[in-house]
C-alpha cells in the first residue's frame, strides 16, 4: 500500500508540474496557437505580439513538460502540440468560470 501511494504521489506531483507551466497567459496563448496547426516561432512572435526570446523561452518550458515539440526543417522550427488533448482545458477552465458567475 505504501508503494501504491507513492506513485501515486509521483503521479500527482508530475501534474502539478504540468499544470504549473500552463498556468502563464502567453504559454496559453501558444498553446491555443499551436492547436490550430503547426507554427514556426516568428509566426507566434507576431500573433502574441512579444518579442522572440520571451516566446522562446515559453516554448522551452512547455517542452520541458511534454507539451509541445519541435521539429527542425532547414533553417525553421515548426512547433506543434504533443497531445492536442490539452486544448481541453480551455473548455474546462470555461466551464469552471461560467459556473461561478
Amino acid at each position: 500500500m505504501e508503494a501504491r501511494l507513492a506513485r501515486h504521489h509521483d503521479h500527482y506531483k508530475e501534474q502539478a508540474r504540468i499544470l504549473k507551466a500552463l498556468a502563464n497567459e502567453t504559454r496559453l496563448r501558444i498553446i491555443a496557437l499551436l492547436g490550430r496547426g503547426e507554427c514556426h516561432v516568428g509566426e507566434l512572435v507576431r500573433a502574441i505580439g512579444v518579442d522572440q526570446s520571451t516566446v522562446s523561452k515559453h516554448l522551452a518550458i512547455l517542452r520541458s513538460v511534454g507539451v509541445v515539440d519541435d521539429e527542425r526543417q532547414g533553417n525553421t522550427v515548426l512547433y506543434r502540440l504533443v497531445t492536442p488533448c490539452v486544448i481541453n482545458f480551455f473548455s474546462c477552465a470555461s466551464q469552471v468560470m461560467k459556473e461561478r458567475k
